[in-house]
């Protein structure tokens, strides 16, 4: 049996080379090929990289003999695409977020999966930092109390361009599937699926969503998650509950810092969200508010990387803490968000 997945990355942009910085600190894990539509460009990334394997295009990578899995880092409109074809070799396949563009697309996955019996997992990689474990376990602990309400932003400004990947609905652009995936993600992983789903949305002026607003209703409070290109936002993401307020601080996408309050004055300092208060929250001891620190060096994409591997080695055809049904469900909440009708603005 061997000890390490051999991996293969299908794309060389941003997140491709993050993924491959990072496998380097997956104990289980091996870097061993890369794939673009341009060969000088997957050579190019090879050398970078340690002299690994390049090949021109996906098929060449999915038919290597010696690669265990691949990670899909192509554009979100070839996702669906490019895993099928990972599957139909037989391979594992680990799919950078969002898994598709559409729930329709990513049930016809899940069903590719199944048939081919290789493991699939989308690569939403917030879910398995050290972090989050960490509020798993405070919340499982009852640490603050019967959950209130939770808020979460996540948005970063960025100017309208029709041609780039954010704002291009032919490359699968828009707030929602770029930045709210993941508050929608970790509502769904820390307290599964909502009752009901409401939202809005305002339109960039290629028609994608160039912000959006989520309510997720679950027993007892509400989940209300924002996303935007329009504003740089707060990126918090905050549980309020009858004991105490627990924060993961920005950007809470790449977790690595909880705030934990259980006195009436540090948690309206939380709940004012302002940079003075958090600076304090961070460097100042105060009454009544506990620090997590969850540092990690890299990326941090090494956690997800070490538990898809994990799940290879074991055998199995998908993770528990990201299971496709999962993937599919957050697409769906995104498509009856983006069913309504845009707001003016």
């Amino acid at each position: 049996m061997r000890d390490k997945v051999r991996w293969g990355i299908a794309g060389t942009g941003t997140i491709a080379s993050s993924f491959a910085a990072d496998i380097r600190l997956a104990p289980n894990a091996e870097l061993v090929a890369v794939s673009s539509r341009s060969a000088e460009t997957a050579g190019i990334f090879a050398a970078r990289f340690g002299g690994i394997r390049s090949y021109q295009g996906i098929e060449a990578l999915a038919d290597a003999s010696d690669i265990d899995a691949i990670y899909i880092a192509s554009p979100n409109a070839l996702h669906r695409e490019h895993a099928e074809r990972v599957l139909a070799a037989g391979k594992a396949v680990l799919v950078e977020k969002p898994l598709t563009t559409t729930s329709t697309d990513a049930r016809a996955l899940a069903t590719a999966a199944a048939a081919s019996g290789a493991f699939a997992m989308e690569a939403l990689w917030t879910c398995f930092l050290p972090a989050i474990s960490r509020v798993r376990a405070l919340l499982a602990a009852g640490r603050i109390g019967t959950i209130g309400r939770v808020r979460a932003e996540l948005a970063y400004e960025k100017p309208f361009d029709a041609g780039s990947r954010f704002f291009d609905p032919a490359l699968g652009g828009g707030s929602l599937l770029d930045l709210g995936i993941y508050p929608i993600a970790l509502c769904l992983n820390l307290f599964g699926q909502p009752r009901s789903v409401d939202g809005g949305w305002k339109s960039a002026p290629s028609g994608v969503d160039r912000s959006a607003e989520i309510k997720l209703a679950y027993d007892g409070f509400d989940a209300e998650l924002g996303c935007g290109f329009d504003r740089d936002g707060h990126n918090r993401f905050i549980v309020e509950g009858e004991r105490g307020t627990l924060v993961i601080d920005a950007p809470f996408l790449k977790a690595n810092r909880l705030f934990i309050s259980t006195g009436g004055p540090t948690r309206r300092l939380l709940a004012s969200n302002g940079k003075t208060a958090y600076r304090l929250a961070r460097h100042v001891p105060l009454p009544g508010l506990t620090r997590h620190d969850h540092g990690f060096p890299g990326n941090g994409l090494q956690f997800e990387i070490e538990a898809a591997s994990a799940a290879i080695l074991k055998g199995h055809v998908e993770h528990p803490l990201m299971p496709l049904s999962a993937s599919t469900k957050a697409l769906e909440i995104i498509e009856t968000v983006r069913a309504k009708a845009p707001a003016a603005g």
